[in-house]
């Protein structure tokens, strides 16, 4: 599949989130944005911080506490110290992960770290894609679909518009997935309406439409339906094990990062009560 044509005068998520988290693959237009953010939901640094700490913690439990060695990151942005192959890899030297993105900075600095990882690699697919990221021959060589594989859906899905249904492409992701796979989601929420319109409205103008919007708990609820989550449940990330009483503190106010772990359960996916699907 060709790489969606990305403009580097607008300002992408992926480089604003790269911004927020201190890293520097971005652009005076990125921070620019990043800047507006800020003055919208102050405590969106914060946030970003989180996210990333709540990646690596949930990587980590998936590799040592379930012996998953097989990882399909969904948006993966810009990489930044201890990526998704780096934690497994760190468990088990032959975890295989594949990033998806197609913003041509998280391509190009991204391919440049993973040309000498044997089993690594990054498709440059839209990730709403699913036909071309399964039929892509890299995913052919690296994930073994006859054993358990986790799919990552991590900070991503509010930069879907409902139009490109991100409910359903997980959905998609999941119906190819073995009983004993597992997914991680979590996306941008709020409570406030009004934090969501104005911060929805930021965030497209500035990408030009390039975005989705912040959505409600209860969204994210839905993506869970028949599937087994995982302690502590469906939570703000800052709450989902963390390291440290620290990390805990470092929270976000206007927005929160929401979602959790869940398990596909033997037998595929029955339309269980949510509330009865922790365990």
């Amino acid at each position: 599949m060709e790489n969606r044509h990305v403009d580097l005068s607008v300002p992408s998520a992926a480089r604003m989130y790269d911004w927020l988290l201190d890293g520097s693959n971005n652009f005076e237009v990125d921070r620019q944005a990043c800047r507006l953010l800020l003055e919208a939901a102050p405590t969106s640094r914060e946030l970003a911080r989180n996210n990333r700490w709540f990646l690596q913690r949930v990587v980590r439990t998936l590799a040592e506490e379930h012996d998953i060695r097989q990882f399909i990151d969904f948006g993966s942005g810009l990489p930044t110290q201890q990526n998704v192959h780096q934690i497994a890899q760190s468990v088990d030297p032959g975890a295989r992960v594949i990033y998806i993105d197609n913003d041509p900075v998280v391509l190009a600095v991204g391919q440049s770290l993973l040309d000498e990882n044997e089993h690594t690699a990054i498709l440059p697919v839209d990730m709403t894609d699913t036909d071309a990221i399964f039929s892509h021959p890299k995913v052919a060589e690296l994930i073994d679909f006859e054993e358990p594989v986790a799919a990552l859906f991590v900070s991503v899905l509010h930069c879907l518009p409902d139009s490109a249904d991100p409910e359903g492409l997980v959905d998609r992701v999941l119906d190819r997935l073995i009983p004993g796979s597992f997914v991680v989601v979590c996306q941008l929420v709020s409570d406030d309406p009004d934090v969501r319109r104005a911060v929805t409205d930021l965030m497209r103008v500035q990408t030009k439409g390039n975005w989705g919007r912040v959505r409600e708990a209860a969204d994210v609820d839905r993506i869970f339906e028949g599937l087994l989550v995982q302690q502590p449940g469906l939570v703000d990330v800052t709450d989902w094990r963390p390291d440290s009483e620290l990390q805990q503190r470092q929270r976000s106010i206007e927005w929160t990062e929401y979602g959790g772990l869940a398990k596909i359960p033997p037998g595929g996916r029955p339309g269980w009560d949510l509330r009865t699907r922790t365990s």
